[in-house]
């Protein structure tokens, strides 16, 4: 799925194809931030004033804005998983979590080449 994406913050886009139009909301966040158009042009346009009304109405509040995708993350993978990835790390003189980023890494890098 394509995101539009605007000052850090990513927006779906959804058609409605009983009515027609396109509509979306921020992704990655807890707080629920809409938008529509009856056109691609204005999905993003109407995205972007979501952002930027989301971000006024948190500075007005006094809220901290949610950012999507802090950079952590619980994973459950089962105890022997677990052990095995540890052995791994342990022989690399690694830690867990930069074993994690590697492999993630290399399966997005495989994957994003073969999306075309």
């Amino acid at each position: 799925m394509k995101h539009l994406s605007y000052k850090g913050y990513l927006g779906t886009i959804e058609p409605d194809l009983d009515s027609g139009i396109l509509f979306g909301k921020l992704a990655f966040i807890r707080d629920l931030v809409t938008y529509e158009s009856y056109d691609l042009k204005g999905l993003e346009r109407e995205f972007q004033a979501s952002v930027d009304g989301y971000l006024a109405d948190c500075t007005e509040l006094g809220k901290t804005p949610d950012t999507p995708c802090k950079g952590s993350f619980n994973v459950r993978i089962g105890p022997d998983l677990h052990m095995a990835a540890s052995v791994v790390a342990s022989r690399e003189h690694i830690s867990l979590n930069d074993l994690a980023r590697r492999a993630l890494s290399e399966y997005i890098a495989h994957h994003a080449s073969n999306e075309h």
